[in-house]
């Protein structure tokens, strides 16, 4: 996707990273929680290079010409949709966007509630005979007073090594086809992302006592004085022991003690138990945001 210029009611759609941050940096830190996905991501690209030659944006100017909603896609995962909090500029911001796309593949959309329900209507709207379904409802938990749990697991935390590798491909695999099954990594995908988080201490493991690791706690790059807590995995058969909680506890201070301002995670709204879990750390509900899946008529 190619450069061009906007005005009001277009959207500057564009494949160059730095241009998309020039023009949406305003927007994304007036409210960095909200805008957590987007912040990880494009620091993501920043100090990697993931995903930057198959990534597109966009942004949505309001009437006085600063950014008012953006995009941003990086197939095969999903388009990423931010749009105007007022329900008059989001059904117009919804529609142009979707005349702006029109002939491209897109099969379904993530972010907040708001956004992606104005997106599917919108969609359906120009395809006749599509289907747009609601395939995950999500909240973002912000951190208030970490409550770690009263009694640990036996064992302890550390942070993932290069001898980690294959373990942390094969728990981030395991994860998104929980997750995201319409999403999956390949495993070529999955072992760059252990590269990837290995090399910036991004994964802290919790180890049972004689040495075996039971679980992993993610934590994005920090942006704009915000990480996110992104992936919480433990295998199947090591579940409901305090394992979770207790790498989950372990990695959110680690965070708040290397700086960041806000940290943040988000959760399945299908699966209780681990809502209950982030609440019981102190973790507390900022917003709902859903993931739609578009199929063609």
């Amino acid at each position: 996707m190619v450069t061009s210029r906007a005005r009001t009611g277009e959207w500057l759609l564009t494949s160059a990273l730095e241009e998309f941050e020039e023009r949406a940096a305003e927007l994304l830190r007036c409210d960095p929680a909200l805008h957590t996905v987007a912040l990880s991501v494009t620091a993501r690209m920043r100090a990697s290079g993931w995903a930057r030659d198959r990534a597109s944006f966009g942004v949505w100017p309001g009437p006085d010409g600063r950014a008012a909603g953006y995009f941003f896609w990086t197939p095969p995962h999903p388009l990423y949709v931010a749009l105007p909090g007022e329900a008059a500029g989001r059904e117009e911001a919804a529609g142009a966007l979707v005349d702006a796309l029109a002939g491209q593949p897109v099969d379904g959309a993530s972010g907040a509630v708001e956004s992606t329900a104005a997106l599917a209507g919108a969609w359906l709207a120009r395809h006749p005979g599509a289907r747009a379904e609601r395939v995950t409802r999500q909240r973002l938990f912000r951190l208030g007073e970490l409550t770690p749990p009263k009694k640990l697991p036996d064992g302890g935390a550390r942070i993932a090594g290069e001898g980690d590798r294959d373990l942390l491909a094969d728990w981030h695999m395991a994860f998104e086809t929980e997750s995201h099954p319409r999403d999956v990594a390949t495993r070529k995908q999955a072992e760059a992302w252990a590269d990837e988080r290995v090399g910036y201490g991004g994964v802290t493991l919790w180890e049972a006592a004689d040495g075996t690791p039971v679980s992993m706690a993610g934590v994005t790059r920090g942006s704009v004085g915000t990480v996110r807590v992104a992936p919480v995995y433990t295998p199947p058969a090591l579940r409901g022991r305090g394992y979770a909680a207790a790498v989950t506890a372990e990695v959110s201070r680690a965070a708040r003690a290397a700086g960041a301002e806000e940290v943040l995670l988000f959760t399945d709204l299908a699966n209780p138990t681990s809502n209950a879990l982030y609440q019981r750390l102190g973790y507390r509900p900022v917003r709902e945001f859903a993931v739609w899946a578009f199929t063609a008529g």
